[in-house]
């Protein structure tokens, strides 16, 4: 006689893990992986001579160059003043404190256009700040300058709100303790609290270079539009749809596509690196 063997699965810890998972891969593919997929799909109809010609012009390649380069400059820029913002923010208490910290979040629901038009009045050679600025030589509206200035507006937020709450959860007795043993305060800031901040720091960099990148409203107003000196390549797609060339608009999109993906696949890494090299460290 034979006994049947009946397993019984054990439940899960998660329930309803596979109804979310299904669902989850369901959702990111209707709105991230079908559009992506079609537009690589359309560039690969284009041929890849045609492909090449409409992706890599003088004009889309001036485009693109500065519409990465403003970027990284922006997400540097912000990864400094983002860091010094949320220390203060965190370590010190004063009058006014929660007001610069609602002021932190503005760019997330002021539109775009409203912000570039505020910024091209502000640094315009006749605006409130535009008019010290130019007697020194400096122009900022209107000049590759002011697409910097726009992107860092834009994307402060991202650093500041991805670095608080770390700073905050750092144990002030490791602090404590590097003091007793002599450590200075510059020491102690190098040595025992920005190896903390690290994957924190690179996580703001790449949220605030991803934004960036895509930016498009607030940087048409400052920066002038210029063919070949500030024209951004979000704007130039914009300006190949209106042409009804969507060979080129498609193209330009695709190369985007591939630069970032590249940028956050390495930033990516670098982070996933600095947690398990900090965080052993810590």
């Amino acid at each position: 006689m034979t006994s049947a063997l009946i397993t019984f699965k054990r439940p899960s810890i998660l329930p309803g893990f596979g109804l979310t998972l299904g669902f989850t891969f369901a959702y990111l593919g209707l709105i991230v992986l079908i559009p992506l997929a079609a537009l690589v799909l359309k560039s690969a109809g284009l041929g890849w001579t045609e492909f090449w010609r409409l992706a890599f012009d003088e004009r889309t390649l001036a485009a693109l160059r500065l519409s990465f380069g403003a970027s990284a400059i922006a997400a540097a820029i912000n990864l400094v003043f983002g860091l010094l913002i949320a220390w203060v923010l965190v370590r010190y208490r004063f009058p006014g404190r929660r007001l610069i910290d609602a002021f932190i979040d503005l760019p997330f629901a002021l539109p775009t256009a409203v912000a570039g038009i505020a910024l091209t009045a502000i640094y315009a050679p006749n605006g409130w700040i535009g008019q010290f600025l130019s007697p020194l030589g400096i122009k900022v509206a209107y000049t590759p300058l002011g697409a910097v200035v726009a992107l860092v507006f834009v994307s402060l937020p991202f650093v500041v709100r991805t670095v608080e709450p770390v700073l905050a959860e750092i144990d002030r007795e490791r602090e404590e303790a590097a003091a007793t043993l002599g450590a200075g305060r510059l020491v102690t800031i190098w040595r025992v609290i920005l190896p903390s901040l690290v994957p924190a720091l690179l996580t703001g960099f790449t949220l605030a270079l991803a934004r960036a990148v895509g930016e498009y409203g607030s940087v048409i107003f400052i920066a002038g539009n210029i063919p070949y000196v500030s024209e951004i390549a979000p704007l130039l797609i914009v300006i190949r749809l209106e042409e009804f060339n969507y060979g080129g608009a498609t193209a330009i999109a695709s190369v985007m596509l591939a630069i970032s993906f590249v940028l956050l696949l390495v930033i990516n890494l670098i982070q996933a690196w600095s947690r398990r090299r900090f965080g052993h460290a810590a």
